[in-house]
Formats: structure tokens, sequence, C-alpha cells
């Protein structure tokens, strides 16, 4: 069967919502601000989207009974995660108009898959290969030592990675990754670059090809999560950050993508590998949503959670304009924790007290260490006012400096 066409939602009608996470609980804020209601389909009864949609389809992900429950609430489809299965996608496809495609969520899935199309793309890529077995190890080249090595699926947030010093040892590395799955998995081996820093792309593309983006946004990561990120002027330089946006669309047409779309790249430091390659290569992308993006709730007259919301509902699409430079920080569940190890609520009052404060939770009961709970957006006039008063809130909270 061929998949519906979209039709444009009136208010009042019902976007359906794959996964129950932060970002569909933000995503239902968005759509319900303009007259929508949300359905969620999670396994989880109490997760952050269902406590603020309007209903819930509680099955597991890959269970068809439930995708013919959410199709039969709501007028179009979307996802808050990428690692819904794609099958999920396609079926709910030809019940009711979906975005993103099954097509961009099983590249996204598929770290092979994501780099044969950035290459496909024209897009720069950290040299790398795919490994199927063991067997394989014997042709890579020595260029790619010291490296990373990633499972092809099911790795995010630092997840499902090794780091590999020299070829003695992959091996090791290799069965560690092996240990964490159910059935044997592909690997990709990547050459470890020099990092100057990271930034991301998040876009927003119509069905009919329109595109629009957010102000390209500079990076901090811990342990895999990311920390910290910046947006106004001086965050990242002109001349690359238009060419980061040439390459996100690139990106994006290339998928024929419909939704908000985050691309994530690593500009690298001067040397060898610079004058190889180039000023910054694409990292992975995520078809949803990101946390990058979050900042856009309080710097931009459009949020990424509007502007994924508009592409599911079918409605036009505007450039989001960006009002105030902004600092945004993840709260993660460490922050619940005392340097004594004991856990306490953290002095919100304080953080409020400071200007510029956007505090947003999500809702989980339980903090856990390594566990978004929320974030913490600081706004002003200027880049370094935000990071003034971000700099201040990281200090009450335990949060190391960047």
């Amino acid at each position: 069967m061929k998949p519906v066409v979209q039709a444009r939602l009136q208010p009042g009608d019902t976007i359906g919502v794959l996964g129950g996470g932060q970002l569909g609980r933000m995503m239902a804020h968005a759509a319900q601000a303009m007259g929508l209601s949300v359905v969620v389909l999670d396994p989880q009864a109490d997760g952050p989207a269902a406590q603020v949609a309007q209903g819930l389809v509680q099955t597991a992900y890959d269970d068809p009974a439930g995708w013919t429950q959410l199709a039969e609430r709501v007028q179009a489809v979307t996802t808050e995660f990428e690692n819904v299965p794609a099958q999920a996608l396609q079926a709910l496809a030809e019940l009711k108009p979906v975005s993103p495609s099954a097509h961009s969520v099983a590249i996204a899935q598929d770290r092979a898959a994501e780099k044969a199309h950035f290459q496909s793309c024209g897009v720069p890529v950290a040299p790398h290969a795919v490994l199927h077995r063991e067997a394989d190890f014997s042709q890579l080249s020595d260029a790619l030592f010291p490296g990373i090595l990633k499972t092809t699926r099911m790795g995010y947030d630092g997840k499902g990675q090794a780091r590999v010093l020299t070829r003695a040892d992959l091996p090791a590395a290799w069965q560690s990754l092996q240990a964490h799955t159910p059935t044997p998995v592909s690997c990709v081996l990547e050459a470890q670059l020099p990092l100057a820093w990271e930034c991301s792309v998040v876009l927003a593309r119509s069905r009919e090809g329109h595109s629009v983006c957010l102000p390209v946004q500079r990076n901090w990561h811990r342990h895999g999560i990311l920390a910290v990120t910046e947006v106004g002027e001086g965050a990242v330089p002109g001349d690359m950050a238009h060419a980061l946006v040439q390459a996100a669309l690139a990106v994006a047409k290339g998928l024929q993508h419909v939704g908000v779309l985050c691309v994530e790249f690593f500009v690298l430091q001067e040397g060898p590998w610079q004058r190889e390659l180039g000023t910054w290569v694409v990292n992975e992308i995520a078809p949803r949503p990101h946390n990058s993006g979050h900042h856009s709730m309080d710097s931009c007259d459009l949020s990424q959670f509007d502007l994924q919301v508009r592409c599911a509902a079918g409605w036009p699409l505007t450039p989001p304009r960006q009002h105030s430079a902004a600092v945004m920080l993840n709260l993660l569940g460490d922050v619940w924790q005392n340097a004594a190890g004991q856990w306490r609520e953290p002095d919100w009052s304080g953080i409020l007290a400071l200007p510029g404060a956007h505090l947003h939770l999500y809702g989980k009961r339980e903090a856990k260490l390594g566990r978004k709970m929320g974030h913490l957006t600081f706004t002003a006039a200027t880049l370094e006012q935000a990071r003034a008063q971000a700099l201040q809130a990281a200090a009450i909270l335990g949060i190391e400096p960047w």
C-alpha cells in the first residue's frame, strides 16, 4: 500500500506520538498551545509525555495492535525518538500521514548506512571502516588507529562505543560490545580525530521540501552526553555556520526528510587530519528534536517543538527568529546528589533568582546518575551575559564549568 497523503490538520485534531519521553512531553505542550491534542504510544503509563498528553496507548513499540489503536485515535503520527522500529512507522504510514518516514529513521538507526548517506550527499565524514566479523580486522588501515569502535545500531549518548588505541586492542573491544547485544552486531571503526569543539544544526523540513533552521549551536559533551549548548553571536564563526547549514540541508534533502532533523558536527584541531579532511566532519543525525535545540523554547520565537508539530500537521514553516543569546545546561540526575553522595532536591530558588533563568523539568519520578531530568536555559542580550549567569547556576548545582 502507498503511504497516506498528508492533509493539513485543524485545531481540535490529534497527533499521535511514538515514544513517551521528555521530547514527547515538550512536543505535546507545543501541540496543545496550537489547539491540537496528543495521544502517546508508550509502554510506560506514567512517562513524561503521558503525564501531559490527552491520551495513552500503552503497548510495546513493536505491537501491531498498538499501532492500530493509535491510528484509530489520531489524524497524523510522528516520533520523539529514533529507536522505534522502522516497520512501525512503515505500517502506520499506510493508515495515517507519518513524519519522519521509516526511511529517515532506518538510516539514523544504522551508523554504517548513516555514513554511506553522508558520503552520497558529498558531506565529509571521519575515516572509517564497517566490520561485520572479526575476520574483517586484517583488512583495516593503520590510519584508523587510535579509533572509536561503535555498534552500528542502538548507540546514543555515548553508549555502544569503545576506545581502541591500537590494533591489538580491537578484539577485546569487539567482544565487549558484542556482550551487550542479544545477537551479533556489526560495528564501525572510526579514526579518533583531534577535536577542537562540537556543534549542531537543527532544521525542519516540510513535505513540500521547504526547510528552516535554528541558529547553529556550539556543544560540550561529558561522558558522551550533551552537557552545555551555547547559541548567539560568537558561538560559531559566521562562515563556518553557513557551511554547516548547507551540509545539513543536503543531508535532509537526500533523505527526503519531513520533520525536525539534527545534524551533529565535529570541528577539527589544526593538524594533519584537518589538512586532509577540512575544518569539520559530520558525526551523526537524529531524526527528531534534539537536546541541543532545547534553548529554542526560550531564545527563539519558534521552538524546535513548534516546528515538529507544524511538520506533522502539514502547516507552513517560517524561519525561527532568535531574540536572545542563550546557554543551556543539561540537568542530569547527578545534580540531585550532593558532594557527600546524598540525594536531595537542588536549590531551585537560588537558580531562579538569577536573571534570565528558564527551568524545564521533565516529570521523571526518580533521579538517577546520568539520567536526563530537565534542562536550564539562560537568555540574555549577549552570549557573554548568558554564559556568566549559566556559570553561576553551574556553581550552585555542582556542574563543572566549561
